[in-house]
């Protein structure tokens, strides 16, 4: 997996609250697209992890607001993959607008297995490899 990757959301009206401002719980909805990304654009997705039996639950979510994101707005979030261990992954990410840093967060994914038991994430999550082969390798292991 690539360490880090950028997408670009438009804030949708229905994503503000009543002052036109970005509602803080979607930074989180904004997390996850941009770890979702991340994976995708590796060769792999989150449903190919979990139809292996692999299930990557956040077990840790934070995020600093620093400035503003208003309805209409072009925004990129980067995602970082700060850290991985045997069982547990933490990203960090970033939303920018037009270059400008208005929010930063992290957060901390465990591999558990479908009884909810912490499990060792597939060695595809944990070598960090890019290319486009990791869905077949995934279905290998």
């Amino acid at each position: 997996m690539s360490d880090s990757h950028e997408i670009t959301v438009r804030v949708r009206y229905a994503e503000t609250d009543r002052m036109g401002l970005l509602h803080h719980a979607n930074y989180i909805v904004y997390f996850e697209m941009g770890r979702t990304e991340m994976l995708r654009q590796s060769g792999v997705s989150y449903r190919e992890i979990e139809d292996s039996g692999h299930l990557l639950v956040i077990v840790e979510v934070g995020c600093k607001f620093k400035r503003p994101a208003y309805y209409d707005d072009l925004l990129t979030i980067r995602t970082t993959v700060a850290r991985v261990t045997h069982v547990k992954i933490v990203h960090h990410y970033q939303v920018l607008r037009e270059g400008t840093l208005l929010a930063e967060g992290q957060s901390t994914l465990a591999c558990v297995d479908r009884e909810g038991r912490p499990q060792a994430l597939p060695p595809i999550l944990r070598r960090g490899d890019g290319d486009s082969g990791l869905a077949n390798r995934l279905a290998e292991e």
